[in-house]
C-alpha cells in the first residue's frame, strides 16, 4: 500500500486543506497527511531539506523555494486568493472600518493591536508607514508567536484589534469579525502549492495538486473565506 502523501502548509490554509483533502479522499484511496505551522517555520524546514511531497505557502515563498532548489520547477499551482479581515473581542465595541480613514482611526484608537507574521503582516506594516503612524503605534503592537492565530490574542483580551487572513479568523470562538479591510487598502495574498524535490510519489502528488485547483472545489474555497486563484 502506498505511503500517505505529506503536505506542509502555513496556518492560513489549514482548514481549507483539511476540507479539500476530505473531498479528495471521496474518490481516491490515496491517504494524505497535512501539517500546518507558521509559514516562516514551514519554509525553513523545507529549505533545511525536510522531506514532504507538497509544500503549500504564499506564492512568493513557493517561488523562493523553487529558486532554492527545494520545489520542482514548473510544478507551482496557485490555489486561492485570501484577504485580510479585522476582529475585536466578542461583545467589544465595534469600530467603523468602512473606509481607509476609518481603519486608520481605529488603529490609532486601539491600545494594543496585532497582525500576522506572514506576507499580509509585512504589507500592513508598510501601510502603517505610509500613513505616517508606524512610530506612534510601535509600542502597542503585540506580535503573535508563529503558528498562534492573531484572533487568539484578540479572544484572550491581549489586543483590542486584530488583523489576519479571514480564513484564520472566521471559525475562532471569542471574537467578532468586523469584516474585510476596505477595498482601497485590502491586502490579497495568493497561496500556492508545489511539488517538493523530496517527494517519493511525484505522480500521486501531481494528481493532488491538480485536484487543488479544479473548478469543482471552488465552493470549498469560498466556504473558507477565500476565492479560487
Amino acid at each position: 500500500m502506498a505511503s500517505p502523501l505529506t503536505i506542509i502548509s502555513s496556518m492560513a490554509t489549514r482548514q481549507l486543506l483539511a476540507d479539500l483533502v476530505a473531498e479528495f479522499r471521496k474518490t481516491s484511496a490515496q491517504e494524505v497527511q497535512v501539517e500546518s505551522v507558521g509559514g516562516v517555520d514551514a519554509a525553513k524546514r523545507v529549505l533545511a531539506g525536510e522531506a514532504f511531497d507538497i509544500v503549500a505557502l504564499a506564492s512568493n515563498a513557493i517561488a523562493q523555494l523553487t529558486d532554492a532548489g527545494r520545489i520542482v520547477p514548473g510544478s507551482q499551482v496557485d490555489v486561492v486568493q485570501s484577504g485580510v479581515a479585522i476582529a475585536v473581542c466578542a461583545g467589544a465595541p465595534r469600530p467603523d472600518i468602512g473606509s481607509e480613514a476609518a481603519v486608520k482611526q481605529a488603529v490609532l484608537n486601539a491600545k494594543h493591536l496585532s497582525y500576522s507574521t506572514g506576507p499580509s503582516g509585512v504589507q500592513l506594516a508598510r501601510l502603517f508607514e505610509r500613513w505616517g503612524i508606524a512610530d506612534q503605534i510601535r509600542d502597542r503592537i503585540v506580535q503573535a508567536p508563529p503558528g498562534v492565530p492573531v484572533g487568539q490574542l484578540v479572544a484572550d483580551g491581549q489586543v483590542e484589534l486584530g488583523f489576519q487572513q479571514l480564513s484564520e479568523m472566521m471559525n475562532l470562538p471569542g471574537i467578532d469579525v468586523l469584516g474585510p479591510l476596505p477595498p482601497e487598502i485590502q491586502i490579497i495574498t495568493t497561496f500556492s502549492a508545489g511539488l517538493s524535490v523530496t517527494s517519493t510519489q511525484p505522480d500521486a502528488a501531481r494528481a493532488l495538486l491538480a485536484f487543488l485547483v479544479a473548478p469543482a472545489v471552488a465552493d470549498i474555497k469560498q466556504r473558507n473565506g477565500m476565492a479560487p486563484a
